[in-house]
């Protein structure tokens, strides 16, 4: 196998990961929003700064353990601010594809579902790219042998 091919697996299996880890900060988030408006009584935006930083924060430790475990495990607090900064420039790539889109495209205008699915996907590329670079840096890659 070489090693091209191995990294572009391993890149693979980390999106897959990175994905996952995802849609379980979701649930953390949906979840918390929930609690946060239910149980304490914030309203829909102080319930979502809240629900926010506790997805960021879980998907941060789940994604620094489970898709990225050859980073650097220093500086944990540095790292957390990048990834919720990176995470905060990839909502508005998501939210700005969603728009462009809503303007420019018929279909998507009439059926905005579909502006969702591609800011959605944008922005995970954007926040793969992002956490794999600069929050978590180069560190997961494997060596090269030449």
């Amino acid at each position: 196998m070489s090693d091209r091919h191995m990294t572009d697996a391993t890149v693979r299996g980390q999106f897959l990961r990175f994905a996952a880890v995802g849609t379980a900060g979701f649930a953390v988030d949906a979840g918390v929003l929930t609690l946060a408006m239910a149980g304490l009584g914030l309203g829909p935006y102080a319930a979502r700064v809240v629900s926010f930083l506790c997805a960021a924060t879980f998907t941060w430790a789940a994604n620094r353990a489970f898709t990225f475990r050859g980073a650097d495990p220093a500086r944990p607090a540095r790292q957390w601010a990048r990834f919720v900064f990176a995470n905060s420039l990839g909502a508005a790539v998501n939210y700005g594809t969603y728009a462009v889109l809503v303007a420019g495209v018929t279909l998507v205008r009439e059926a905005p579902v579909l502006g969702v699915a591609a800011g959605s996907l944008a922005g995970l590329a954007f926040n793969f790219a992002a956490s794999r670079k600069w929050v978590f840096g180069a560190a997961q890659d494997p060596p090269s042998r030449t």
